[in-house]
């Protein structure tokens, strides 16, 4: 099978997706390609993958490469960084099985995946999870440890304009299935009218699907400027090291903003932002949750990930996966209203005790969140 396109090169996967038009090859460098960089590669209509790094270096079961084939998108990897000094945006390129010509000339060989080989390297990969999962969690307890009266105690909240107490939130994160989760959600959003808070192109998600954020959070390096020129209230992370890497950017768009230093990522901080401003309960929506999706963030630990979970769990929903439920036949509707009905008498039997009230409304928010998605 011959491919034929005009390249698009970029070192930073996340940055050539913004680039990216339909029917061109990426040329890439990502070393263990993840899934959010490869869903953008897909949404982008990319005909082929390019990528000088190794897709799966076998250090963890990154899931990127199985997406791209799943999505019919031809993945070559290990064609090495010249392929990046030979080309310029533009080249007509030619692919002919694992080889990749420029006109005429052979500028490049490398390792056409198939599915057989991914699914042999992903096995590889998990028998090295154990050591892996050794390494992050004894870097996650060094930094919490470093990071714990910060977190817990020493984090300056910014002076928002949005009144979050007593209010439903819905924090909104990139990752992977976002979209789809925040749209299996929507008929809760409508009713309750929650306080919307976009982590970084969580905001271009929600604009998307038809809401406002309120509040934005982040590096503002992977959102779109319409997101940023919403409206909404922009907090820019910054780091406990002096980095404020999202500021440069709003000062060229004459944005207004506040800094918000903290430690973590910027799903932990707008998560802790809900929390100390008296939210009443906080939908999470495409959470980084678990040690490959750090993994696949390049982060080596997740210190403030899990001492915020520990932190607000008490009010906290995730609702990462939520439309997963949804994509079975409708035959598998009715039982819902049966469901709730046998479960009703024990809400209201528990709700007689104080100490349970908090259990109640966290089961009865599932509860709406799942039917709203049907």
């Amino acid at each position: 099978m011959v491919i034929s396109g005009q390249a698009r090169l970029g070192r930073k996967t996340k940055e050539l997706v913004k680039e990216l038009a339909s029917g061109e090859i990426a040329i890439i460098d990502h070393q263990d390609l993840d899934a959010m960089g490869a869903m953008g590669l897909v949404e982008a209509g990319v005909l082929a993958v390019l990528n000088a790094a190794d897709s799966i270096s076998g250090r963890y079961p990154n899931l990127g490469p199985e997406l791209l084939l799943e999505n019919q998108i031809v993945l070559i990897d290990q064609l090495g960084d010249q392929i990046f000094t030979q080309l310029k945006a533009g080249d007509l390129l030619t692919i002919k099985g694992n080889r990749v010509y420029l006109a005429d000339r052979l500028i490049g060989v490398g390792r056409r995946l198939t599915m057989r080989q991914i699914t042999a390297l992903m096995e590889q990969a998990k028998e090295n999870l154990d050591e892996e999962i050794s390494k992050f969690v004894d870097n996650t307890m060094e930094f919490v440890q470093k990071e714990k009266e910060q977190i817990l105690k020493g984090v300056q909240l910014p002076d928002i304009n949005t009144c979050i107490e007593g209010r439903h939130v819905v924090v909104v994160v990139r990752g992977l299935g976002y979209l789809e989760d925040l749209k299996a959600i929507g008929a809760y959003i409508e009713e309750m009218q929650p306080i919307l808070i976009g982590v970084d192109g969580g905001a271009d998600a929600l604009l998307e699907c038809g809401h406002q954020p309120d509040i934005i959070i982040g590096d503002m390096d992977s959102i779109t400027d319409q997101a940023l020129k919403s409206g909404a209230e922009l907090l820019v992370h910054a780091y406990s090291d002096g980095r404020c890497p999202g500021a440069a950017r709003l000062d060229e768009l004459g944005l207004e903003y506040k800094l918000f230093p903290a430690p973590g990522t910027s799903e932990d901080i707008a998560l802790l932002l809900a929390y100390e401003m008296g939210a009443k309960l906080i939908a999470a929506v495409g959470l980084h949750s678990h040690m490959i999706d750090f993994l696949e963030k390049g982060r080596p630990g997740m210190a403030s990930t899990f001492l915020v979970r520990m932190k607000i769990g008490s009010i906290l929903v995730d609702a990462k996966g939520v439309s997963q439920l949804y994509q079975s036949s409708s035959s598998m509707i009715p039982p819902i209203p049966l469901l709730i009905a046998a479960i009703l008498p024990i809400i209201v039997f528990v709700a007689l005790a104080s100490p349970w009230r908090q259990f109640v409304r966290l089961l009865w928010l599932q509860i709406r969140l799942f039917v709203g998605g049907l």
